[in-house]
């Protein structure tokens, strides 16, 4: 992981500030390097930093049962699945589109014209 994102994480709280050595490199313990792997799959995923930072949090009670873990698990997928639905009427539109499109030359091009007038869309994408 690059040293802005690292620097980004400890400035969010997520990784407290590591020790350096006398080259002034970062030095992180074991758990503190398993955090930040447990960030960099939780970001991977789509996961906020506040949805992180919560989890992180709750991870440090392994006794409480696991429903508000679930909850922000369940929010995140309602989140991915909102965003398909998106891109899959994006998709739609741009293909369409793009099919309607036979000129040779730009002045007639019916994606520049789509692009320019939103009424020649099919769905709203904004």
């Amino acid at each position: 992981m690059k040293v802005p994102k690292i620097r980004y994480y400890e400035q969010m709280g997520l990784l407290s500030h590591s020790e350096r050595s006398e080259g002034n490199q970062r030095r992180y313990s074991t758990s503190e390097r398993e955090r930040l792997s447990f960030i960099k799959h939780a970001r991977g995923l789509g996961l906020t930093i506040e949805a992180i930072r919560e989890l992180i949090d709750l991870s440090q009670h392994p006794e409480k049962p696991c429903e508000d873990v679930d909850r922000i698990a369940a929010e995140q997928l309602a989140t991915v699945r909102e965003k398909i639905q998106r891109l899959r009427k994006l998709e739609s539109e741009l293909e369409r589109i793009s099919t309607h499109c036979h000129s040779n030359q730009i002045r007639d091009c019916y994606v520049i014209r789509a692009l320019a007038n939103h009424d020649l869309c099919a769905t709203d994408h904004d």
